[in-house]
């Protein structure tokens, strides 16, 4: 017990340290100034080529979804998720070590290139976000979180951060285990994560850029708008065009949905009117409120 109590104090000291070395220290693997400056390359992309050219560039709650960037990626980890997931990190592989796995590692994945591994880990971290995804929805407790992100009422590349702290722990918990199984460590997510980054924020910007056939691999504005949809078909009521980075899954197993370019549909779900508008209330959602939808 005394070693997951050390795990858990020194992780927040760990984790301090590592956020101040990346905000001091720029290098190519820096997660702090790859999101600025991605989320920067993107906005601008949204001033050139705008979808929708009345809405304004600073929309409706950007400020809030910018917060919400750094929220999820940063000061989440800093005020506990990161002690927390390191305990049960450990946790995990003492359980494997029971069975003489040691360090989680079931399959020598680094014997592979290392362009083949970043790409099997993309596209295996993305299948797994998709079905968690589609779980978010089709699961009525899980669907009070994931509320937050549907409550988007103007898209923009911001926008794509904009989830509860309960899905920070949802995604990560189920896409650990057969990650680390198969032997993937957080080094070799450094550049997979880096382009879901650029797509995710691509698919929610008020962005015009057909992509073409790339449309069927690659989730984009005028796909996932419709996810973001108001009113969605009856025939498909848990949702629709879950896709991540990866448009290919909802083709596959027929959950694609785009009737027509969607740019000036509503967004949200029915009976959001009373939905949380601020920050804290949004984060605390749905500790005392009526659960309904």
């Amino acid at each position: 017990m005394d070693k997951y109590i050390d795990i858990f104090l020194q992780s927040f000291s760990g984790y301090w340290k590592y956020l101040s070395h990346e905000i001091l220290n720029p290098h190519w693997g820096n997660y702090f100034y790859w999101l600025i400056g991605i989320s920067l390359l993107v906005w601008m992309l949204e001033i050139l080529f705008p979808w929708r050219k009345e809405q304004k560039i600073i929309r409706e709650d950007f400020w809030m979804d910018a917060f919400y960037m750094f929220f999820n990626f940063f000061l989440f980890s800093l005020i506990g998720f990161y002690a927390v997931s390191n305990v049960f990190v450990q946790l995990f592989n003492d359980f494997l070590a029971l069975f003489g796995i040691k360090n989680g590692i079931a399959i020598e994945i680094n014997a592979l290139p290392f362009w083949l591994k970043i790409t099997f880990a993309f596209i295996l971290k993305d299948f797994i976000q998709w079905n968690v995804h589609r779980l978010l929805h089709a699961n009525k407790y899980l669907w009070q979180f994931h509320k937050v992100h549907h409550s988007v009422k103007q898209m923009g590349f911001a926008a794509h951060l904009r989830f509860h702290w309960m899905e920070n722990i949802i995604y990560r918990s189920i896409q650990y285990i057969p990650l680390a199984m198969l032997g993937f460590g957080i080094n070799d997510f450094i550049l997979a994560n880096l382009i879901a980054l650029v797509i995710g924020h691509f698919n929610h910007a008020n962005i015009n850029l057909p992509l073409g056939p790339l449309k069927y691999i690659l989730n984009n504005p005028q796909m996932h708008i419709w996810h973001h949809a108001k009113y969605i078909p009856d025939t498909k009521p848990n949702g629709i065009n879950f896709g991540i980075s990866l448009s290919i899954w909802d083709y596959i197993f027929k959950t694609d949905y785009i009737p027509h370019t969607g740019r000036d549909i509503e967004l949200g779900w029915p009976g959001d009117e009373q939905f949380p508008k601020d920050f804290i209330h949004q984060e605390i959602y749905p500790v005392g409120e009526e659960k309904e939808g």
